[in-house]
């Protein structure tokens, strides 16, 4: 399983103190069945803990996922600052999701040499 996050939510996560342990266990998660919502198209929406706090009130992240290969975080924002994407963005982000899904070895290694993507390290864990 390679993990990994576009260049937006690595943001993201480094402004909102989001640790690459906090994605880590939304996968773990995702890889045992346990998805928040399955947005189709490979892509799922995973809640994540504010530091201190529970699930409920922290962040979500949508994650084209499938399980045993890959996940891309894709799009994460806070609960207290949107209750969810509107109709128009969740179209997109299945493409992309679909895309991300799709990428051979060779696009993903030219994505994290450019930085469009960034490898979570998934501790050698299937």
């Amino acid at each position: 399983m390679r993990v990994f996050k576009v260049r937006s939510v690595a943001r993201f996560a480094r402004r909102e103190r989001i640790g690459d342990g906090d994605l880590i266990e939304a996968i773990q998660r995702a890889e045992r069945g346990i998805v928040d919502a399955d947005l189709g198209g490979g892509l799922i929406k995973q809640r994540v803990a504010r530091s201190g706090q529970g699930r409920s009130g922290g962040f979500r992240v949508l994650v084209a996922f499938r399980i045993g290969d890959r996940a891309v975080f894709l799009y994460g924002f806070a609960k207290n600052e949107r209750d969810n994407i509107d109709p128009d963005e969740l179209a997109e982000l299945r493409e992309v999701a679909k895309d991300w899904l799709r990428a051979d070895e060779e696009r993903i290694d030219r994505a994290l040499a450019d930085g469009t993507l960034q490898e979570v390290d998934y501790g050698g864990s299937s």
